[in-house]
């Protein structure tokens, strides 16, 4: 698969022991058009991984051999693809670790066919991270205008796409990010959290609006979501870079 064109129907994997559920799902997720792989274990999991190379792993929480949360570590180490967590507890432990693990979001057990397309498609849409608008077509030269200033005046100006916070450079161009020179990959998830902290420096977003703009939830979703992706943001960019504003949400810190 040529990675620098968006499948039609974005392939994915589906690992879940429970074979009336993994079937159930494969079948629901067929029925609105995406290929589907799938697996019995976290082994046989990671094996189709290296093999299919998919658009979306839907990983179950509790599984044999290599549990979801071992699983979505491992994938991590070596993508940034989007991961789904299913988990048929609701225990707070259970939504964490899997979420620390680099998930980008989980649904409860049991779901809805078409809420849980929907929170595929949400995810999907977070890995098309928007670029900068293109450039305008040139307008003809008027003889009359001035001069603009030579090249080597405006060498130094700072790019409109080039985002600088004491050592820290998000390019929205290339979507890269740096922190004193050192490139530090972000899952897409991770990336448009950035991107909403970066283009308002020192104010407060609060967490709803997080969820709204990033995971583009407008209703009340679980807002643990987004803290323990700040947690993670802030263990790859640095600890002191993002404040936390009690009973509010979060800031990033502006440059001194």
């Amino acid at each position: 698969m040529n990675p620098a064109a968006a499948p039609a129907h974005p392939h994915i994997l589906l690992v879940e022991d429970d074979e009336v559920i993994r079937e159930a799902t494969r079948m629901a997720l067929e029925r609105y058009g995406f290929p589907v792989t799938t697996a019995a274990d976290g082994l046989e999991g990671l094996e189709a991984f290296h093999a299919v190379r998919p658009d979306l792993l839907l990983l179950d929480v509790m599984l044999p051999l290599l549990d979801g949360v071992g699983l979505c570590r491992r994938i991590r180490e070596e993508s940034q693809l989007p991961i789904l967590m299913m988990s048929a507890r609701t225990d707070p432990v259970d939504v964490v670790s899997g979420l620390e693990a680099g998930a980008d979001d989980y649904v409860v057990k049991p779901f809805e066919s078409a809420v849980l397309v929907a929170r595929i498609r949400t995810v999907l849409r977070r890995v098309r991270v928007v670029p900068a608008e293109p450039a305008l077509p040139e307008e003809p030269v008027d003889p009359a205008a001035p001069v603009a200033a030579p090249a080597a005046v405006l060498a130094d100006a700072p790019s409109p796409a080039l985002r600088s916070f004491d050592g820290m450079q998000v390019d929205t161009d290339s979507m890269e990010v740096r922190v004193d020179g050192h490139l530090v990959p972000l899952t897409p998830t991770e990336l448009r959290l950035l991107l909403e902290f970066t283009a308002a420096p020192g104010i407060v977003l609060e967490r709803s609006t997080l969820l709204e703009r990033v995971w583009d939830y407008d209703w009340g979703a679980d807002t643990r979501v987004v803290d323990v992706h700040v947690q993670r943001l802030r263990a790859k960019i640095g600890s002191g870079r993002i404040e936390t504003v009690r009973g509010f949400g979060y800031k990033l810190r502006r440059p001194a």
